[in-house]
């Protein structure tokens, strides 16, 4: 769970953002999607993943990511389009408090697969204790 700047490059005739998998983020990038039009109130994600990393960007507007490691509890509010929040594997994730024009850019370390999902918050806590054993924590 890390804030992490992306390359800005600021031109006369706007921004541009280049983000490049291996080289301006730990991962390479095999899938992109965004998240936008999500009615006032509503919820996304709630899961953690096995294996996955993902690279969360506001574009447009601002949400709120509530981020869970098993061990320690963090919200962090995105609103710029230069800095994105890298969330590791094992890692539970709740986004809400869209704003109005929200645009949220996920770039993915794998394709989709449904069973790198968890799901169920129990089922996520009981991935973190079985993990515990091992050095390094989920990965």
């Amino acid at each position: 769970m890390v804030l992490h700047p992306v390359p800005q490059d600021p031109r006369p005739r706007g921004n541009l953002t280049p983000i490049e998998g291996n080289v301006h983020i730990g991962f390479d990038i095999k899938r992109v999607y965004y998240i936008y039009d999500v009615p006032t109130g509503s919820v996304r994600a709630a899961h953690a993943h096995r294996k996955l990393h993902q690279l969360y960007v506001a574009l447009a507007g601002s949400f709120e990511l509530h981020l869970d490691d098993g061990y320690r509890q963090e919200t962090l509010f995105l609103n710029r389009p230069d800095v994105g929040l890298h969330v590791r594997s094992g890692v539970w994730r709740l986004i809400n408090n869209f704003s109005g024009a929200a645009l949220c850019v996920v770039l993915a370390s794998e394709p989709y697969d449904e069973a790198d999902y968890i799901r169920s918050y129990e089922e996520f806590r009981r991935y973190v204790a079985g993990n515990a054993a091992s050095p390094a924590g989920p990965q």
